[in-house]
């Protein structure tokens, strides 16, 4: 069998979001993944694959750190001399697409998000830039999940050697099936996601502040990523919001709240706003790309403008002037666009299109 390794900077990314791929991968290569925690390392080693730890620094750009995952990039792959590479997320993409193309080794990258990066100025932008040509250019096929992304490569003449734009992760309509809407009278908006101001979480935090009451109640799900905790914890005490942990497993979460709340102001495609949809409920986030591609407006969610306390406020006040019967709608439509548009196995099957190409040659 040909072998497959796959570099990533998230086990529960990898297995959450990616798992269809991996059972299809396994049922014709030998799958190394190549990941830095333990998360996921014991499902994914059931199904079949060869788990490695590689440790990575998610954020920040740390020169003695990024030149030892280099390093230890180098090393797995003159191990495991795998036939076909594929990476995930910022750094497999570009430390690892740089050794793949110094060993001449083939790989195909997904650009899952660029976050802030490319709102940097001055140096620090031509660096980043750099960076990115040097770990796509030799890449057999660039995935991208929304076509902001790919139009922002295009324009600082990032390419690798093909390109295909997916549905972002898809999401898995078995794992997220369609669920009653909640009977109750309270509304209950959920958030999840890392508690960082990217996410929106100054603006989510001014929506509770605004808004929470005997009827409207916010929960947070998620681990603090940034400086925040002592101040939800205050905002706790204050009655504004229910902290919920942290939990990989969101399906309960999503079953039991109205809507998913997700002000945000980067996206690669939003898996959380797919979970929500494919199980039936509205969605209220920002209109962005990666966001606005999940949800119609009026039909299955409500847009808002990112960086705005103000206009997320008026989309859920304009939520919570619907009725049961009419958010239940909501969640219905946003179900039966998922199972339209998004269904994981298609996303599935575009990868394994690429890789069969690739490995067959």
């Amino acid at each position: 069998m040909k072998k497959i390794l796959i570099l990533s900077n998230s086990s529960g990314g990898l297995y959450d979001f990616r798992n269809e791929l991996i059972r299809e991968l396994l049922e014709e290569y030998q799958v190394t993944v190549s990941i830095p925690d333990q998360v996921r390392t014991k499902e994914l080693s059931e199904e079949g694959c060869r788990v490695v730890q590689t440790p990575i620094n998610r954020r920040g750009v740390n020169p003695i750190e990024d030149m030892k995952l280099i390093k230890a990039y180098r090393k797995l792959l003159k191990d495991e001399k795998p036939d076909l590479v594929l990476t995930y997320t910022i750094k497999p993409n570009i430390y690892g697409g740089f050794c793949c193309g110094r060993m001449k080794i083939p790989y195909i990258s997904t650009v899952t998000g660029l976050g802030s990066t490319f709102q940097k100025k001055g140096l620090l932008l031509k660096v980043i830039v750099a960076m990115y040509r040097m770990g796509l250019k030799k890449c057999a096929c660039v995935f991208f999940q929304n076509e902001e992304n790919r139009k922002i490569f295009d324009f600082y003449h990032i390419k690798g050697k093909s390109s295909r734009l997916v549905k972002g992760s898809g999401v898995n309509l078995q794992r997220h099936p369609l669920e009653p809407y909640p009977e109750r009278e309270e509304v209950h908006f959920l958030f999840v996601g890392r508690m960082m101001r990217e996410k929106g979480i100054e603006e989510l935090l001014a929506a509770a502040e605004n808004l929470a009451g005997p009827k409207v109640r916010f929960e947070l799900l998620g681990y603090c990523d940034e400086d925040y905790q002592d101040r939800l914890d205050e905002f706790e005490k204050k009655g504004y919001i229910r902290q919920l942990g942290f939990d990989p497993d969101v399906h309960e979460y999503l079953k039991n709240c109205s809507a998913l709340v997700l002000p945000t102001y980067h996206e690669g495609m939003s898996n959380v706003l797919m979970e929500a949809s494919a199980t039936g409920r509205p969605v209220i986030a920002t209109n962005i790309s990666g966001c606005r591609e999940i949800f119609e407006e009026g039909v299955t969610g409500l847009g808002c403008n990112p960086k705005s306390s103000e206009d997320l406020i008026r989309a859920l006040k304009e939520f919570l002037m619907r009725s049961r019967e009419e958010r239940a709608q909501m969640g219905q439509k946003a179900r039966e666009k998922m199972e339209k548009e998004f269904d994981r196995k298609k996303v599935a099957l575009d990868y394994m299109e690429e890789i069969q190409t690739l490995t067959n040659r």
